[in-house]
């Protein structure tokens, strides 16, 4: 097949989207399929030489405003072009596949104002941002995603972010497919977890004997530390429970917060992590109580280590678990004794280690190469749907 991809930045180093977007080119040039890249950047080395590169030039424009341009280019540079698929990963329209790995804007908005437990500060919130250019203009474009002349393939990354886009903008089931996240089990082998274990846990100076739950995200009040950290108040004055907060190097008046609590001594902040699985590895279990993750990689990535999880029902990664077998799904990231109490599940080691072998073994069934099938699968669907349409015009034509 020749297939289109369309990203505005393709520079695997800088994570996320970009790294995925890199190793589903890779793994579909070793198919021996033809990738084009519509970019405005892009980091070759780290790309198969097969791959076609099509320059995406964009003229200067406010930051909210570069979705716009990027989305308007790539039709622009995409027109008269015979791909027999176009993919876009993110604010683009009119292409034969859309795969927002982010989830939907409008959902993401919505569950934003969850991160203020009082009613009538989410009112006052969502009111101002009303008179938010940059956040309307966002609502703007994803409705013409989704709702423009084009009726598009919609990947949803869970069953949560499927059935935001039927909530959001009725999406038809017909155009809607299922394709869950990826975890590489060959990232995280084994082979040196307890030299791991030992050297990090020195390095954090975290005792052997504690109990390690390990908290990882960039955004810190969206992610639900704020109630986490009110949920270890809540823990037995002896708990062995520690916590250790991974990601971002600010910690926004965080550190300050676990003082006022009175739990500075039981947590550490370590910033950025290069390797995460010296994280991993180092810990007993995640505790991941976010407002909103359309499909959280920490997850799948903790239970491929063997850590039990924590998480909430606003994570689309909470589809993982089955409650009390792999971990424990939370309804309310602000219910803080909630949160206290499931850690406290985990305490015992031998429950640990039942629920962490229960979390290996599910996340062993969604490696990347079962993900790579069904997109694959999706490809060949919309490639073959395009070739029926030309046929039958083609027949259409001939007849008259």
């Amino acid at each position: 097949m020749d297939i289109a991809f369309c990203y505005e930045s393709v520079l695997p180093k800088r994570g996320g989207c970009e790294t995925y977007i890199a190793s589903l080119v890779r793994r579909l040039a070793l198919d021996g399929h033809q990738i084009h890249l519509y970019a405005s950047r892009w980091d070759a080395s780290a790309l198969p030489t097969s791959v076609i590169f099509h320059q995406v030039d964009l003229p200067w424009s406010p930051r909210f405003m570069r979705p716009w341009s990027f989305g308007s280019a790539c039709l622009k540079a995409l027109k008269g072009q015979d791909h027999d698929v176009s993919v876009g990963f993110d604010k683009t329209w009119g292409l034969d596949v859309l795969y927002p790995q982010g989830g939907l804007f409008a959902a993401t908005a919505e569950h934003n104002l969850l991160k203020y437990k009082n009613p009538t500060i989410r009112k006052v919130v969502k009111f101002f941002k009303t008179f938010d250019l940059s956040h309307q203009s966002f609502l703007m474009l994803e409705r013409l995603q989704y709702l423009g002349m084009k009726k598009s393939i919609v990947i949803g990354i869970s069953e949560m972010v499927r059935d935001h886009f039927q909530k959001y903008y009725q999406i038809s089931a017909n155009d809607l497919r299922l394709v869950r996240i990826a975890m590489d089990p060959n990232r995280f082998q084994e082979t040196d977890r307890l030299k791991r274990r030992i050297e990090w846990r020195q390095q954090w100076n975290i005792d052997p004997s504690d109990c390690l739950a390990l908290f990882v995200g960039m955004n810190y009040r969206l992610k639900g530390l704020e109630p986490l950290l009110h949920a270890m108040k809540l823990l037995p004055e002896k708990s062995p429970i520690k916590l250790m907060i991974v990601g971002n190097k600010h910690t926004g008046g965080f550190e300050k917060l676990a003082d006022r609590l009175g739990v500075a001594d039981k947590v550490r902040f370590v910033g950025f992590c290069d390797d995460m699985r010296n994280c991993y590895f180092a810990s007993d279990f995640l505790v991941h109580p976010t407002f909103y993750d359309p499909c959280s990689n920490v997850v799948p990535e903790a239970m491929g280590c063997g850590l039990p999880v924590i998480t909430t029902r606003y994570n689309g990664a909470s589809e993982f678990i089955t409650q009390n077998k792999e971990g424990i799904v939370v309804d309310d990231p602000h219910d803080y004794e909630k949160l206290a109490w499931s850690m406290t599940q985990y305490i015992d080691s031998q429950t640990r280690i039942a629920a962490g072998q229960a979390a290996r073994k599910t996340a062993g069934q969604w490696t990347f190469e079962h993900h790579y099938k069904q997109m694959l699968a999706v490809f060949i669907e919309v490639s073959s749907r395009k070739s029926d349409e030309r046929d039958s015009q083609s027949s259409s034509t001939a007849s008259t």
